[in-house]
């Protein structure tokens, strides 16, 4: 039987048009696999497409002994004016309504209250029982015997003694009263957070200073931030720096809470900072009080990978603050750390919360990645082809 060329030349045209797209794009491929890094094209041209890809002028800011200068300068040298509006001193302890006072009239037990007891067992553990104390009425006043309502609201233990002396020394001749809070449940401050008790706090004879309010919280977590307290106060939030403050020479205790004052310690966690790229280890870091250098994160993710690590190209983006609604801006900073020497640069760059530190590959290991993702698409197409020619 005799089967005509004509009848075979359709067939055989779509096998030879797959053919030659394989083996076109084999010769691209080898011609590029053949010496990895050669210029196909004209080096001017190439240069020009290398110059066109680069940055714009302005977009990166080179990490140099200047900017560091200028980082530095901007870095506190007094306590903020709105945390220096916390400090104070120290006074005594003024009664409030829901205190408890104990008044003795020496020489007079009929004067003395007989003692209560209860059987309460919910509400706040400030709330301690009245016992034999007078409770001041949220108007400010106590009812004493002989004498009727007085206001001692807004008076020390001591002012409060002296004008129940004037009052009742019209009924009791040089009489001798002591007066003392026994329950202090007027003034509070609430304290959350990274404390090992978060709760309600309340305001007695021992001034309440920053300090001292943490310290009866139970002290910092290990995943406290000692660098960010927000203490808000009057629906106005106040950031405290405490090693910062340690380091101007200012003693937190002149920090004084006041009744009302929400304080709360920001954990670690808030603060990270991000290492990306051909780094041993990407991961995310804690700062260490809001303290880290550029080179203390390069060195806790294992450092720039000496395989696929361009050292010439790494990179710090910086969230820039802005105002709501406002369109998100970025500071890219730029460290060329081919020279030894400028890791001195970034030992002394500090990083701030939320920073992303990026290093980007070698070209060469850029052009690996690529072929590697062609190469399997080569392989199959090819043995496809073989298949269909068959």
């Amino acid at each position: 039987m005799k089967v005509s060329f004509a009848s075979q030349v359709p067939g055989f045209r779509a096998r030879c048009a797959k053919l030659s797209s394989v083996v076109g794009l084999s010769v691209l491929l080898s011609a590029c696999a053949f010496a990895p890094g050669m210029h196909m094209g004209d080096p001017v041209d190439d240069k020009a497409a290398i110059e066109a890809d680069a940055a714009p002028a302005g977009a990166l800011t080179s990490i140099t002994g200047e900017l560091i200068v200028k980082q530095r300068q901007t870095q506190a040298k007094e306590v903020k004016k709105e945390v220096k509006r916390l400090f104070g001193v120290g006074k005594s302890y003024t009664i409030g309504p829901g205190d408890i006072v104990n008044i003795v009239v020496w020489g007079h037990p009929e004067l003395a209250l007989a003692p209560a007891t209860s059987n309460r067992s919910m509400g706040s553990s400030s709330q301690a029982d009245v016992g034999n104390g007078y409770n001041v009425n949220p108007d400010g006043t106590i009812q004493f015997p002989f004498v009727g309502p007085v206001k001692i609201s807004g008076l020390t233990e001591n002012q409060a003694r002296d004008l129940l002396t004037r009052r009742i020394s019209k009924y009791i001749k040089d009489p001798q009263i002591t007066v003392r809070v026994q329950a202090y449940r007027n003034d509070r401050v609430y304290i959350d957070g990274e404390v090992r008790v978060p709760g309600l706090q309340t305001l007695d004879d021992i001034p309440m200073t920053l300090p001292e309010a943490i310290n009866r919280a139970g002290g910092f977590t290990p995943e406290a931030d000692r660098s960010t307290l927000i203490l808000t106060r009057k629906n106005t939030s106040i950031e405290i720096n405490l090693p910062q403050l340690t380091r101007l020479g200012v003693n937190p205790n002149r920090i004084m809470l006041a009744d009302g004052d929400l304080l709360r310690v920001v954990s670690r966690n808030e603060s990270k900072i991000f290492v990306l790229g051909e780094v041993s280890t990407p991961r995310a870091l804690q700062m260490q009080d809001g303290r880290l250098s550029l080179t203390e994160a390069l060195g806790e993710a294992g450092g720039a990978s000496p395989l696929t690590a361009d050292a010439g190209q790494i990179y710090v983006i910086r969230k820039v603050p802005h105002e709501k609604d406002a369109e998100e801006k970025a500071e890219i900073y730029h460290l060329d750390a081919a020279s030894p020497s400028a890791f001195m640069l970034a030992n002394d760059f500090q990083l701030k919360a939320r920073d992303v530190v990026y290093i980007d590959a070698a070209p060469v290991v850029r052009w690996h990645r690529v072929i590697g993702n062609l190469l399997p698409s080569y392989d199959s197409l090819l043995i496809n082809t073989r298949n269909t020619t068959k």
